[in-house]
């Protein structure tokens, strides 16, 4: 079949086979490139590894390192007249790369949140890979059932308190308008931490630790984001703000459990980046359009390899000095958050409209970056080429 982008909302119903292929080597290209970050990982577990900032760490820590990786994702398989989703290709692409480079990869599919997927990886570990020195917590999802009460918990992005009016835009047709969201209930805001927060996380280093599967001086890594205070009223100041004050709750727990092996847990802050997640929640993209401009204009703007390679390469390795905010927090959000970048964007921020959207903003570059999850504007690919959705397994 001739595999077309099928843009339905904030979600893009199709994804091209051989251009979330390309998009995977082109990553590993620009590790590659860059040259070898030694963090001391061998054995690396990725949750949510199939996309976004996963997808990229576990290739800094093949690529990188090294190491082997060992993937969890839950995505859906093609079938003869159906595409399967970006993450299964991008697995499929990543595990052909990494044997061909004589690295260990294996791939999961299924409920990350679920006691069985929990036993399948320890199970997997014990049988592949022995221990752990790393996990990496990338794990993006609007559902979670919960795996002992068996409650369905769904997250809301809303405001807390009162009711905002703020300015936003349609990234479909490029139209800056403003919104009214009404604020969360006090159920919405407990289901969104259910989701979003760091209970989860800390489920599955009990569960890794009960097996014996985590190596001495182990770490792990959960992913946040914190941004300007543009985006606060719906992010984090907001049911996701509760999320992550959760995650940075789990952080410290974590942390006292992994004592008795020398180890270490993290939340590491990164940078706006375009993802599934991000283009949903009302007055992010609008910022990161704004944000892309004025980071590319200034020459800091990074890609979602090119921001992990400089975690990996400055906060994780042997001797770095860490960039820790007071809640310990690892703070990749530097260049995003530096003062010149962010009186630009405000600056900005009053002025754009519709009509002068392509001058202020980064609309282009944003719907690019979007389409390149699913596989779809990559340079060299072929896109009116016959395609087998069933391709790679």
């Amino acid at each position: 079949m001739i595999v077309k982008p099928r843009i339905r909302g904030f979600i893009c119903t199709t994804a091209h086979p051989d251009g979330c292929a390309a998009h995977v080597n082109e990553q590993i290209q620009y590790v590659r490139d860059q040259g070898a970050v030694d963090c001391g990982i061998r054995n690396v577990l990725v949750l949510g590894a199939s996309g976004g900032y996963g997808l990229a760490s576990r290739i800094l820590a093949a690529f990188g390192n090294n190491a082997a990786t060992l993937g969890v994702s839950f995505e859906k398989p093609p079938t003869e007249n159906k595409t399967a989703t970006a993450g299964w290709y991008n697995n499929v692409a990543f595990e052909t790369a990494a044997h061909e480079a004589g690295l260990y990869a294996k791939s999961l599919d299924g409920d990350a949140f679920s006691d069985e997927m929990k036993a399948t990886v320890a199970e997997t570990i014990k049988a592949d890979m022995g221990q752990i020195d790393m996990l990496v917590y990338s794990l993006a999802a609007p559902v979670r059932q919960h795996p002992r009460t068996g409650v369905l918990h769904r997250s809301a992005i809303k405001p807390l308190g009162d009711p905002v009016h703020i300015k936003t835009l349609n990234v479909d047709k490029g139209l800056v308008h403003e919104v009214d969201l009404e604020p969360a209930s006090d159920e919405e805001t407990a289901n969104t931490v259910a989701v979003m927060g760091g209970e989860d996380w800390e489920l599955w280093i009990d569960a890794l630790m009960d097996a014996g599967v985590l190596a001495p001086r182990f770490r792990t890594l959960a992913f946040t984001y914190i941004g300007s205070d543009l985006t606060w009223p719906i992010y984090w100041e907001a049911t996701l703000g509760k999320a992550k004050e959760d995650l940075d709750r789990a952080a410290i727990a974590i942390g006292e459990k992994l004592a008795e092996l020398d180890g270490e847990a993290r939340v590491a802050t990164l940078k706006a980046i375009v993802s599934q997640a991000s283009s949903a929640i009302p007055v992010v993209p609008l910022y990161a359009s704004l944000l892309f401009r004025v980071m590319k204009d200034k020459g800091v703007h990074e890609d979602t390899i090119a921001h992990i390679y400089r975690l990996f390469r400055s906060q994780l390795c042997s001797g770095c000095d860490m960039r820790l905010d007071d809640a310990g927090r690892i703070r990749m959000d530097d260049l995003e958050l530096a003062d010149d970048v962010q009186q630009e964007v405000k600056r900005r921020w009053p002025l754009v409209t519709s009509e002068n959207l392509g001058e202020l903003a980064d609309l282009e570059g944003f719907r690019e970056d979007f389409l390149k999850i699913f596989g779809f504007g990559i340079q060299g690919v072929n896109y009116e080429a016959d395609q087998d959705p069933k391709m790679g397994r």
